[in-house]
């Protein structure tokens, strides 16, 4: 009968999967992401706040563009993420959409690109 139980545990234990975690980061913890990982780094703002600056290395999603979906589908489920916008609610937003969508280490940029310019962080512009 024990063995039974402990058979049981065991396999309800490896059946089950480690559900994937929203990690809010600083823009300090993500500059250290940033060189220690192969992450994708994603701006959700518009296009148009995209233009006004970014950071670095980023490509712009919109989240509010009808082809949000499909565009989040090109991005690589096993690599890591990185999420901002412009103060983290549209972020916030596309991280669980991500979560939904099977990735597997999201980041969500705390405060956004505004908390990053706030700690002088380097934004780039179309120049």
């Amino acid at each position: 009968m024990l063995i039974c139980l402990l058979g049981l545990v065991m396999i309800t234990a490896c059946s089950k999967e480690t559900p994937t975690e929203i990690k809010m980061i600083t823009p300090e913890e993500m500059e250290s992401l940033l060189e220690l990982e192969d992450v994708q780094l994603v701006d959700v703002r518009t296009p148009k706040e995209y233009e006004t600056g970014f950071i670095a290395h980023s490509q712009n999603i919109d989240f509010n563009s009808p082809t949000f979906d499909e565009d989040i589908e090109k991005l690589d489920k096993t690599q890591p993420v990185i999420l901002y916008c412009k103060s983290g609610g549209r972020s916030a937003k596309c991280a669980e959409k991500l979560k939904a969508a099977g990735f597997v280490k999201i980041y969500d940029l705390e405060g956004g690109i505004t908390h990053w310019r706030h700690e002088k962080l380097e934004v780039k512009t179309f120049d």
